[in-house]
């Protein structure tokens, strides 16, 4: 088992035409990912790398029994690529495209609430069930089918914690990278609520950073939650600055909120077992495990 997408989920590509499109969706591709399609207006007809496009995400479901789409759209259109996959009742949309004006997002936000439809994203790299099903620009190579579920804000940290589950020979059931803007669609606590229900998944890697209170919203979740799967935390950004933005538009403490300390207290306040450097993720997730005897 594992979350989201599996190998039996069909993925279509909205902007796959296009030179980003074109390179990812290879990429998914080669990943073992059942691509089934692609959107983009005005070429619906037409074929390209083997598969169909279509001028609308409705008519692709409609031929192909699509169920996930990705977003490889330029940010003055991705707004309308993602309402358009809603309007048309997508199960799983992953949109990797970043800068997409925060007021768009909170309206995206208020259409999900109404809708059938879940939002991974913006700005963020995707999902990947490993050997099964890559929707995003994550690297397959440090990936290995395993029983950690990963789920994270940070870029390049959520393929570091990847890189150390697989060296412990633990693998992962599936990778979930949120995206760190400050409105996004799923949230830590989405991600855990079906990490903790997957019988694949016998423990948890969170990564998290400063600005927010994801994580804070996460470690009561988890408080009130509680089932006995291992989590371990590492929180990105613990000499950061306050008021000054570091990196992305999420990643910003003010007036005190969002820094590393409060939510280092609050996730070990939640049991969660902290590593203290990048470099212990890892190790950290092993240790937890067998603890509790997993």
């Amino acid at each position: 088992m594992a979350i989201l997408v599996d190998a039996q989920t069909k993925v279509i590509c909205q902007g796959m035409t296009g030179r980003q499109g074109t390179f990812y969706a290879e990429q998914a591709m080669g990943a073992g990912t059942n691509m089934v399609g692609g959107v983009t207006p005005g070429k619906g007809g037409t074929r390209h790398l083997g598969l169909p496009v279509f001028n609308t995400v409705a008519d692709a479901m409609a031929e192909t029994g699509a169920d996930a789409s990705v977003v490889f759209v330029p940010r003055q259109s991705a707004a309308a690529a993602i309402d358009e996959a809603i309007a048309a009742g997508m199960p799983l949309i992953v949109c990797v495209t970043e800068r997409i004006p925060v007021l768009d997002v909170v309206r995206i936000k208020r259409r999900l609430e109404d809708s059938q439809s879940r939002l991974i994203g913006p700005n963020c790299p995707g999902i990947i069930t490993p050997g099964e099903c890559k929707i995003g620009i994550m690297p397959t190579d440090i990936f290995q089918p395993g029983r950690i579920g990963i789920v994270s804000r940070a870029g390049t940290l959520t393929y570091e914690a990847v890189a150390q589950t697989t060296a412990q020979r633990l693998g992962q059931s599936t990778c979930v990278g949120i995206g760190a803007d400050p409105v996004q669609g799923m949230s830590f606590v989405d991600c855990l609520e079906l990490f903790m229900a997957d019988d694949a998944t016998a423990g948890v890697v969170l990564i998290g950073e400063i600005g927010g209170v994801a994580e804070e919203q996460a470690a009561e979740y988890l408080k009130t939650h509680p089932s006995g799967k291992p989590v371990t935390a590492y929180i990105a950004g613990q000499f950061a600055p306050a008021g000054r933005r570091m990196g992305h538009a999420g990643a910003v403490i003010q007036h005190g909120l969002g820094d590393a300390a409060s939510k280092i207290r609050a996730l070990k306040g939640a049991g969660v077992h902290i590593a203290e450097s990048p470099v212990t993720i890892g190790e950290t997730m092993a240790r937890a495990l067998t603890g509790r005897g997993v």
